[in-house]
């Protein structure tokens, strides 16, 4: 059983890390969809930034190294070291007594270098699972 697991070791990397980058770029579109919002029903602030936090999954092998297993199911939180951005909008239905708006902290164009990043991550990823597919399917004809 321990060689099995082994074998697909590659494979249940990769997939972690699928489903990690498609968390990350769902946080990530999110955050796009809610650059403008002015004021959340929940909290009556601007839409705050959320950030996808990845943490490896490590398992300790038989000489005591940490190993690498994959990636735990990513954690979103939300950005406060970011600061909302202050506007001049007078005319705007959430500004307060000087006509300041309180503007969500996110930045479009880190948010779509983040996409990007992310995107070509997955897709690397979705290279290395299915390069252990044909290498699975070639030792399994060999076998035959």
């Amino acid at each position: 059983m321990t060689g099995i697991r082994r074998l697909f070791a590659g494979m249940h990397i990769a997939s972690s890390a699928l489903r990690a980058e498609r968390v990350r770029v769902d946080t990530i579109a999110k955050n796009i969809a809610h650059a403008g919002t002015t004021k959340m029903p929940d909290t009556g602030e601007p839409y705050r930034r959320e950030v996808v936090r990845f943490e490896p999954e490590l398992t300790r092998s038989r000489d005591g190294n940490q190993v690498i297993q994959g990636l735990k199911a990513p954690t979103v939180q939300q950005d406060f070291t970011t600061p909302f951005e202050e506007v001049l909008d007078p005319g705007h239905p959430d500004a307060n007594e000087e006509g300041i708006v309180r503007m969500p902290n996110v930045n479009a164009v880190r948010e779509m270098a983040d996409m990007i990043t992310s995107l070509r991550a997955y897709e690397a990823n979705l290279k290395v699972a299915e390069n252990f597919e044909r290498m699975a399917e070639r030792a399994l004809r060999l076998a035959e």
